[in-house]
Formats: structure tokens, sequence, C-alpha cells
């Protein structure tokens, strides 16, 4: 049974079309859907740790995907920011730890060469996660 919805997002197109997605779903299932953005850290080894995008840049990016998310009719929607120095490990990780039971989220259309050059987070994700997760395009 859905619970309990982890939805990563970075405000990209991609990433929109996962929030909508997660939002159906939780309303459907009168699940709780917990917005995310996972901010990746740089540095830190032996200056300062840098985040990727500023306070006010988090603040947007969850802001707007919660408004989003209420318009598709979810309305019991968190949000986090999550500082990782990789997304799909912080991800799962926080999604196991904290009882996620379902991880939606959106992805590009990577394709060949550059698939296995750029990788995926969601692809990550969905190969390593202890729950269901649910990769919209």
């Amino acid at each position: 049974m859905t619970s309990k919805i982890l939805c990563p997002t970075d405000g990209s197109d991609h990433a929109t079309v996962g929030v909508m997605l997660a939002a159906e779903v939780a309303k459907a299932t009168g699940g709780h859907l917990t917005i995310c953005a996972v901010n990746i850290a740089h540095g830190g080894f032996r200056g300062p740790t840098i985040s990727h995008w500023k306070a006010e840049e988090v603040k947007k990016i969850l802001d707007d995907a919660e408004a989003l998310a209420r318009r598709e009719g979810a309305t019991d929607v968190g949000t986090l920011e999550v500082v990782a120095r990789e997304a799909a490990p912080a991800i799962i990780a926080y999604a196991e730890q904290n009882g996620y039971t379902h991880i939606v989220m959106g992805t590009g259309d990577k394709r060949g060469l550059q698939r296995l050059v750029l990788g995926s987070v969601a692809s990550e994700v969905a190969s390593r996660a202890h729950c269901t997760v649910t990769i919209a395009r």
C-alpha cells in the first residue's frame, strides 16, 4: 500500500512531470507526498562546502513543485531539502530511513551513448531502492 510518497525534483521540465504523477498517486491513494530537492554539495575537503543551489533557489524549486502538486489534487504535501554529494544515493537513503513506500520521479530522454556517459539518477534509484519506484516521462 502506498502511504508515503517521495518525489525528488530539481525544477526541470522532466522533474515537473514526476511531480504531477506523484500528486496523482497521492490523490488516488490518500498518501502523504513529500517533495524533495537534493542540493549537491561540492568541495569541503580542504575548503568550504558549496551547495549547487542557493537557499532562495531551493525554496523556489520546492514552492513551485508544492503548488503544482496541490493544483493536481494532492492535499497532504510537504517539502524538504537534502544536502548530499550524490543525488541517487541520497534519495534512496532518505526514503529507506524514513519509511517511504513509493518513490515517483521524472527522467530525461537519455539514450545510447549519452545514457552511458552521463548515467541516470532515475535508473540508479529504480535499481537500488527498497520500495516501489515509478519513473515518469
